[in-house]
């Protein structure tokens, strides 16, 4: 199992030096992953400082060498796939390979989409998530992309570079349980970053649940596909490491391969530098 470190880009994060501090932490601390928010508006957050989660990741990238870096997640119907496509190729040559890749619709949608005057129906987002997909992974192939779809239109486009990793950065999916589209749309991906109507942000899930998930994830899983699959939980655990290991471990027996360590969104917490940075410093649970 892999532990990673949770950060909004906003409040304290909204510095990039802020992130690459914790970064460069998370690696000295034994972390193996630090994933930041990808929002440009959060209305409960509204009022504090937001920084482009690209920036925070590339501070964290050139004062790192070996943890995975990306998006918890990214909301692709509100990006231009192209743009997309060019960031995380930039990103992982710069990291040397070690980007993820994590999507989904975003949200909250009413901030996120309507407050910019978007259209955001969720079978319409779904779409644009889909499609975005599957253009992002005929732009990191590196081969021409010719594309006449339902929201998007690419007329005989080559990217170059394509990502350090091939055949591209690994994708992860988000969505809540037990809602089954969004998990079935992880399947045919690289991993699942569910949260659970029952444990929101910051939570821990129920162990019932986790399996119960894993199950339905590994029975749509396509035929032949050999790649590994991640299942990522998150919430918030105690920096005793017995203590850690006693939530954690059910989850890990359960199938869950990355735990991402979060501070409750509701929580004073979130989005302060200094209890976060104890938190890191006091390094991942021990199995």
């Amino acid at each position: 199992m892999r532990f990673s470190v949770n950060l909004p880009n906003f409040g304290d994060f909204a510095d990039p030096r802020t992130v690459a501090t914790v970064a460069r932490t998370a690696e000295q601390a034994g972390w193996d992953g630090l994933f930041v928010w990808d929002h440009v508006l959060h209305r409960r957050h509204q009022g504090r400082p937001f920084g482009d989660p690209w920036m925070l990741l590339t501070a964290a990238a050139l004062a790192t060498s070996r943890i995975r870096l990306g998006t918890l997640l990214t909301p692709v119907p509100r990006y231009r796939p192209q743009q997309l496509a060019r960031q995380v190729a930039t990103l992982d040559h710069l990291s040397g390979g070690r980007v993820v890749f994590a999507a989904g619709l975003g949200g909250p949608v009413e901030d996120e989409y309507h407050s910019f005057g978007d259209r955001a129906e969720p079978r319409l987002l779904a779409e644009r998530l889909d499609e975005g997909l599957e253009l992002l992974r005929r732009f990191w192939s590196g081969g021409p992309v010719n594309h006449r779809g339902r929201h998007y239109e690419v007329r005989d486009v080559t990217l170059l570079p394509t990502p350090v990793q091939r055949p591209r950065p690994p994708v992860w999916l988000g969505g809540f349980w037990p809602r089954r589209a969004p998990l079935r749309r992880a399947a045919r991906w690289d991993g699942a970053v569910p949260l659970f109507e029952t444990a929101r942000h910051g939570h821990v899930p129920e162990v019932a649940e986790v399996r119960d998930l894993v199950a339905y994830v590994r029975a749509h899983r396509p035929t032949g596909t050999d790649r590994p699959f991640e299942f990522v939980l998150g919430g918030a655990t105690p920096p005793d490491a017995a203590k850690a290991r006693d939530v954690i471990g059910p989850l890990r027996d359960a199938g869950a391969t990355w735990w991402d360590e979060r501070q409750l969104q509701t929580g004073p917490d979130l989005d302060r530098l200094a209890p976060v940075l104890r938190r890191v410093e006091a390094g991942p649970p021990v199995l």
